[in-house]
């Protein structure tokens, strides 16, 4: 699968967030505000897996229908949602 310049960038984002949190640590930020960039973290973390199923998706489906008996819609829907099963 081939991923788009919007995945990458938000990554990027994201390593620079674990960048700041680690340089937090090192100047012994509150825990508070630590844990409060953690979360920032995780849900930057969660919105790109989504981001990334998502296209999955997409991706799948178009190739799915695409074939002349119509394909597995429905199985590219249980691995999508198993996909973000196990992300959880």
């Amino acid at each position: 699968m081939q991923y788009d310049d919007s995945a990458k960038h938000r990554l990027r984002r994201i390593e620079g967030q674990v960048r700041g949190v680690l340089n937090m640590m090192e100047q012994e930020q509150t825990c508070q505000d630590v844990v409060t960039q953690l979360s920032a973290i995780r849900s930057a973390l969660d919105r790109v897996t989504l981001y990334v199923i998502g296209q999955n998706v997409e991706q799948c489906l178009r190739e799915e229908i695409q074939k002349p008996d119509g394909g597995l819609t429905d199985e590219v829907l249980k691995d999508a949602i198993a996909l973000f099963m196990k992300s959880r």
